[in-house]
């Protein structure tokens, strides 16, 4: 941070083809590199659909569109308590993020992304604008899941193993202790503790803490929408009740499970072929619609924000 502005300007160009390299090349190599489903294969279960696949793949895009639009409104609309920026200035800042948080695990990049569209000062704010941002979706994430996973333990017979029930029972309280002792100690950042987090929270407007609300809870239901329609569209046969229970329930596991980038798609995958696996849908369907979700909801959006990521100059 002490360096020379000339030396700054210098760095950036590099830092940027960097993030792009790093972001594209891993986007190539999951493409290439799936060892469940060849992207050939899956190209070409889409041109077996004919002249009507184009239409389809119109409408998810067009779903697509409308879980960013959400999120870009979602990220206005808290982004605005600090600073006032235009629907589109939220935009870029909401695809830059994505792009340079691509590759990264957990897609944590996002945080420092943002904060750096803002003023220094300003910037531990936004952090914490965008952690209530991600909480709020998380919970949506988790109340549907709870539901989804009821009614999947409830009609189906699932083996379990008594060593991960307990793993998962000595994990959860072992979070419990972790938040309360830690909770006045600094994480990470000065000021940062989960006491302040908390206060910082409840701080804000109740007005503004329902709108992130719902509208997390809107791009929910337009992405679990979105993944069951791509279901039918590869050839799935099964009722809607049963397919939205496992699809929360797939979303919910995947959000416990933290994982290193280069494998999140194979969980992702994996998780669902499982889930699908209990009303006999095909691995390739199931593959097929993950893929097609990733590709849609992340891909074509980082593609569209590695223009802002180029075009970036730092906030003086």
């Amino acid at each position: 941070m002490a360096a020379p502005h000339k030396t700054k300007q210098y760095l950036l160009a590099p830092a940027k083809v960097l993030v792009l390299v790093v972001t594209f090349g891993y986007v190539f190599y999951r493409l290439q590199n799936n060892p469940d489903l060849n992207f050939l294969e899956f190209l070409n279960g889409i041109r077996a659909k004919g002249i009507s696949a184009s239409y389809f793949l119109f409408v998810f895009l067009f779903l697509a569109a409308l879980n960013w639009a959400l999120e870009t409104l979602k990220w206005k609309t808290l982004a605005s308590t600090v600073h006032k920026i235009a629907f589109k200035t939220a935009l870029k800042q909401s695809l830059a993020s994505l792009t340079v948080s691509l590759a990264t695990p957990n897609r944590i990049g996002e945080y420092g992304a943002k904060a750096l569209f803002f003023q220094k000062s300003d910037r531990k704010k936004i952090l914490l604008l965008n952690f209530f941002s991600n909480t709020a979706q998380l919970a949506a994430t988790v109340l549907f899941g709870i539901v989804g996973m009821s009614y999947f333990l409830f009609n189906y017979k699932v083996s379990y193993s008594f060593g991960a029930v307990c793993f998962v029972v000595i994990g959860g309280i072992f979070s419990v202790v972790f938040v309360y002792y830690f909770r006045d100690k600094e994480l990470f950042l000065k000021g940062f503790s989960i006491a302040n987090i908390f206060k910082f929270f409840q701080n804000l407007p109740n007005a503004l803490k329902i709108s992130v609300v719902v509208m997390s809870v809107s791009r929910y239901l337009i992405f679990s929408f979105m993944f069951f329609w791509l279901l039918l569209f590869f050839g799935a046969e099964t009722s809607f009740i049963t397919a939205m229970a496992l699809i929360f329930s797939m979303y919910f596991l995947i959000s416990i499970v933290p994982t290193i980038f280069i494998f999140d798609v194979v969980v992702r995958g994996g998780v669902a072929v499982w889930l699908f696996s209990y009303i006999g849908v095909s691995d390739l369907i199931v593959l097929s619609t993950v893929l097609a979700m990733w590709i849609f909801n992340f891909v074509v959006p980082s593609i569209l924000g590695a223009f802002y990521v180029l075009t970036y100059k730092p906030n003086s």
